[in-house]
């Protein structure tokens, strides 16, 4: 396997997640519009327990990882492993300063295409490298195969149970604007893999 492995890609990988990252903790979690699936999810236990996303993303991709290690391949979970790393490790560094647009909490509309803009992106370039910063790639994948659901409705699924729970600490109005952000970040995600090569895409 270690041959197969690109130093040029684990570059890319690094510099998404940490893209990724920059905009997780600068828009998402000051701006009262949240993400769904894990990424989501981090938040969420952040507002109500108080754990780090860069701790709790890494838990919880881990497991989703583990359990679709024998369905994406060794290459998928090695980008994919490095690149929630990649993210806890970015997103720790970043929390030592404060937020740059702590006001964005008052421009909901600016704050989910800002978001949905570093999540596309930083996502995007994830997969088409073939891993993911998030383990939703690893669990929708292998909750279609034991199931035979298609993948993309396992997406919808999930980004709506988070949006729902969410709702417990952010203002229902918020989370349409949550929706939206969930919805361009997949679009940006989809056009970004359109002609790539990675394992999942969010479509």
């Amino acid at each position: 396997m270690l041959k197969k492995i690109n130093i040029q890609h684990c570059i890319v990988v690094l510099m998404a997640s940490a893209f990724l990252a920059f905009g997780l903790y600068n828009v998402h979690s000051v701006s009262g519009v949240t993400e769904g699936g894990i990424l989501g999810m981090s938040l969420l236990l952040q507002h109500w327990l108080d754990i780090s996303p860069s701790i709790s993303g890494f838990v919880m991709n881990s497991i989703c990882y583990a359990m679709g290690w024998k369905i994406l391949g060794k290459m998928f979970i090695f980008y994919s492993v490095l690149s929630t790393i990649g993210f806890s490790v970015s997103y720790r560094i970043f929390e030592q300063f404060e937020p740059l647009w702590p006001n964005l909490y008052q421009y909901p509309f600016a704050a989910a295409i800002l978001g949905a803009i570093f999540v596309g992106i930083g996502a995007g370039v994830c997969v088409r490298i073939g891993g993911a910063p998030s383990g939703d790639d690893a669990l929708a994948m292998s909750i279609s195969h034991v199931t035979g659901l298609k993948i993309q409705w396992i997406y919808l699924i999930s980004d709506l149970i988070v949006l729902v729970l969410s709702i417990s600490y952010i203002p229902i109005q918020r989370i349409g604007f949550s929706l939206l952000t969930v919805i361009i970040s997949g679009q940006i995600i989809g056009l970004i893999n359109k002609t790539g090569t990675g394992s999942a895409t969010r479509s």
